[in-house]
């Protein structure tokens, strides 16, 4: 077998399966490199919070004698992946970034996983999240936080709450990797650690086995180095499932047709100008110029007014977020002799005193709200904005009062999609992002607009420093 020449650590998915389906590449070589890079860097990245090496191993052996036998799965088989410790494995444990939960073995295997098994790829391990998926930072106070890679000296948020998974993916201890998104939690890591994610529609893609946090609001997504693996791992993972009605409402879509028909025509909305107060210069200077690469690119940069701005979406989401998470986890987080995050506990909190009529106020006012925007953003294809108002802060800087969700909620709350991408750096190496927002059941066009912009601009080849 000859080795391509290609960096396994940090090549794409793309590049991977093809490679591999062509026999010019070992599954087995792919999952020993990035299983010695995790025994190298993961002491000081604390990215996982599981590693499954020698179920691995054998995965890759079979993948290998597989596809070599004729008997490829599909474009995946092979490949690499990183579950977020908030997917069910049977058998595994689980925690959901809880020590409250450190026993907790799954009884039962989440679509996702079934999908990602049935197409020939191979689980790593399980990654770091916030607790309970309960915050946009990426602190975990007493199962620990994931470092940012693209600071080796200063521990820097790594966005949550799929924080160890952002790490994995950045730093090449994964090829690819599964976020869950209720208020940003996809978008925030991918933007702080240098990364794609998707945030996927509710019903695309199966929530069965998902730990849930706000079953209005939760949708997983994938991870990755390109919006094209992103687009891959969308397609593998989109579908109905009857263990999840939502998913029965809504036809798969596959992204990949459309991917490459570039931006020209299209009509590009900006926020508006009062939106900008606040966000660091850097990010605006990179949005600024993300949007003059799509002008560029053919597509028309339109304003237009909003019925609200950003900012109010942070109560709103937060509110229904608040209420649904306490019917899960109330009981774990009113019990004081439990070791829950003390940044955790207040937020879960919040849905204790919720009543009935104003949490389905809240659902009332969403629907009013979603039908507003939809009459604002008539004749536009897309929203964009950064994915977040700064790049990743000092982790002893962060205010756990507030969050850094206040352009993505907005996505959740309105049954969006969007796709968060690599647009820049600052002038001390830190990425920042673009967010990209389209209604929902429209990631073929998110990620076709990504791709356009990706493709212009050699922002995703960089790496963190030192790995």
């Amino acid at each position: 077998m000859t080795t391509p020449n290609i960096d396994l650590a940090f090549a794409t998915v793309t590049e991977l399966s093809a490679a591999i389906q062509t026999r010019r590449l070992s599954p087995i070589e792919v999952v020993d490199c990035h299983l010695d890079r995790i025994k190298a860097h993961d002491g000081k990245l604390h990215a996982y919070i599981a590693v499954y090496g020698d179920e691995a191993r054998l995965a890759a052996e079979a993948a290998d004698k597989a596809i070599r036998a004729g008997h490829s799965a599909g474009p995946l088989h092979g490949v690499p992946i990183a579950v977020k410790d908030l997917v069910d494995m049977e058998g595994r444990i689980t925690t959901g970034g809880s020590k409250a939960w450190a026993g907790r073995v799954s009884k039962t295997t989440a679509t996702l996983v079934k999908k990602i098994m049935a197409a020939g790829m191979i689980v790593l391990g399980k990654t770091h999240t916030v607790e309970f998926a309960m915050g946009g930072w990426g602190t975990n106070e007493h199962m620990g936080t994931p470092w940012n890679p693209w600071d080796p000296k200063v521990a820097r948020t790594p966005g949550g709450s799929s924080s160890g998974t952002g790490v994995a993916v950045a730093a090449g201890l994964a090829s690819c990797g599964i976020g869950t998104d209720t208020g940003g939690s996809v978008r925030l890591p991918a933007a702080w650690c240098g990364i794609t994610g998707l945030k996927t529609t509710i019903g695309r893609i199966s929530t069965y086995g998902v730990l849930p946090l706000s079953t209005t609001l939760d949708t997983p997504g994938p991870m990755a180095r390109s919006v094209e693996d992103c687009a891959l791992l969308f397609n593998m993972l989109q579908g109905p499932d009857p263990n999840d009605p939502s998913t029965l409402h809504h036809t798969p879509d596959d992204p990949l047709p459309a991917l490459r028909r570039g931006v020209a025509g299209l009509r590009l909305a900006v926020m508006p100008a009062s939106e900008r107060n606040g966000v660091d210069a850097a990010v605006l200077a990179a949005y600024d110029a993300s949007l003059e690469t799509l002008r560029k690119l053919g597509a028309q940069i339109v304003k237009l007014d909003l019925p609200l701005a950003f900012a109010d979406f942070m109560a709103r989401t937060g509110r229904i977020i608040g209420a649904e998470g306490y019917r899960f986890v109330g009981e774990l987080v009113d019990d004081t002799t439990l070791p829950i995050d003390p940044a955790v506990r207040p937020r879960i909190q919040l849905g204790k005193g919720v009543l009935a009529k104003d949490y389905l106020l809240a659902l009332s006012e969403r629907e009013e709200c979603k039908r507003q925007f939809e009459r604002a953003l008539v004749g536009v294809d897309a929203l964009l904005t950064p994915t977040a108002t700064t790049a990743a802060i000092p982790v002893v800087s962060v205010d756990q009062s507030g969050s850094p969700a206040l352009f993505t909620r907005v996505g959740n709350y309105l049954d969006m999609c969007g796709v968060a991408l690599p647009n820049g750096f600052t002038a001390d190496g830190l990425p920042i992002s673009l967010q990209i927002l389209c209604r929902g059941y429209d990631e073929a066009m998110a990620l076709r607009i990504a791709w356009a912009y990706e493709q212009a601009c050699d922002w995703r080849t960089r790496r963190p420093p030192g790995l």
